[in-house]
């Protein structure tokens, strides 16, 4: 175990994969110094594997004294754990099917190829801004039963919030949603309910005897919208980054388009749009390797350097779209595995198998500035990705 100050890391939001590999080679968690505090850091594929499991390292921060972040929002599934947890996903689970994802694909391509009929003519582009951005926010408003007119609002307050731009943005973003969420949900109940999930969320509310509070269904629409499109966002993004990157790996896509579900899998392994899983704690002390994690500590679970581990992938620093990349962790693991997986990944199939069909020659823009990259151990990706055909 070692201890890391994250200010000495220069560098390390551009590519924090070297220094995620030197702290596997001294050990599996290590201590850090980050810019809020103190936190534990699991690196190790089979260790992070067995964290995202273990009943002691609890998702509710009132368990061991700290205050939960997203007061002004109520209780989310990634602030809760069983039984409450169970419930909660449950009722999501039941709406949130693999029927209803698959009754999607026709509107998702619908949504990716008016995308590109507006994106293409112009021959360059932003592609976060025209393509990666606007396909899942679109496709989880519409699911959600979000006025299109609030799309971009939507967007600002989740930049805010997933990108810890400073503590005090974040929860004024927080706030600022909760009191749009709790408008949204009784206009629903107001205009009549629909086929959209806010409203079988409402419905289920008004009929299961108050199983579900007023709170809770703030918080279920919450995550639904936030997580619904902020990592397929930064997947598709990555994606393309990665196989530009890759020449030789984007040629074999072209010359067989069957082969994008291993370039979709091979990204969330290789650069995967979720650097770390949200905030655990240890209700009680917990052994990591050699080195006990004392209770009551922040411990953040690194996905991204477990997929990058040599223990578990061979040649990991390798972008193979022809390998078997299964056993990555990229969406998570147990109880708090993604609810929106499935979604995320045939969106992000039909947006590069589209995008790669129509443009053949695409290429990054090489008068665009260098990457800006996302803030924060938490999302994994760039603002913007300028490119041309």
């Amino acid at each position: 175990m070692g201890t890391i100050d994250l200010s000495d890391w220069h560098g390390f939001t551009e590519n924090p994969y070297p220094y995620y590999a030197a702290a596997r080679a001294e050990g599996p968690v290590h201590r850090v110094h980050g810019p809020d505090g103190p936190f534990w850091l699991i690196v190790g594929h089979d260790e992070a594997r067995a964290a995202l499991t273990d009943e002691r390292l609890v998702k509710t921060p009132e368990k061991v004294g700290r205050p939960s972040l997203g007061r002004a929002i109520g209780r989310t599934l990634l602030e809760s754990d069983p039984p409450d947890h169970t419930r909660l996903r449950r009722l999501v689970a039941r709406e949130f099917t693999a029927r209803r994802v698959e009754r999607l694909t026709p509107r998702i391509q619908e949504i990716t190829d008016r995308l590109l009929d507006d994106m293409l003519p112009a021959g360059r582009a932003d592609l976060i801004d025209a393509f990666a951005f606007p396909l899942p926010i679109i496709v989880i408003c519409e699911l959600l039963g979000v006025p299109p007119g609030d799309r971009d609002l939507i967007r600002v307050w989740s930049n805010k919030v997933v990108q810890f731009t400073t503590s005090d943005e974040a929860a004024g973003a927080r706030a600022e949603l909760a009191v749009y969420l709790d408008g949204l949900i009784e206009s629903h109940r107001r205009e009549g309910l629909g086929d959209d999930l806010v409203s079988a969320l409402v419905r289920t509310r008004d009929e299961d005897g108050g199983r579900l509070s007023g709170p809770e269904l703030r918080g279920l629409a919450y995550i639904l919208l936030i997580a619904g499109h902020e990592t397929t966002v930064n997947l598709i993004g990555n994606a393309v980054r990665v196989l530009l990157d890759h020449p030789g790996q984007l040629a074999a896509v072209r010359a067989d388009p069957g082969l994008v579900d291993g370039v979709v899998e091979e990204t969330l392994r290789y650069d995967g749009p979720v650097e770390t899983a949200t905030l655990r704690y240890s209700a009680e002390a917990v052994r990591v390797g050699d080195t006990e994690i004392p209770a009551g500590e922040i411990v953040l679970v690194g996905l991204a350097s477990a997929g990058r581990d040599p223990a578990r992938f061979e040649a990991p620093d390798t972008f193979d779209v022809h390998r078997d990349a299964r056993g990555h962790i990229a969406f998570g693991h147990g109880i708090h595995f993604c609810v929106g997986a499935q979604l995320a990944r045939v969106e992000a199939r039909i947006a590069l198998t589209t995008l790669l069909a129509r443009a053949p020659g695409l290429a990054r823009d090489p008068e665009a500035p260098p990457p800006d990259w996302l803030p924060g151990l938490l999302i994994r990706g760039t603002r913007t990705l300028p490119l041309r055909w």
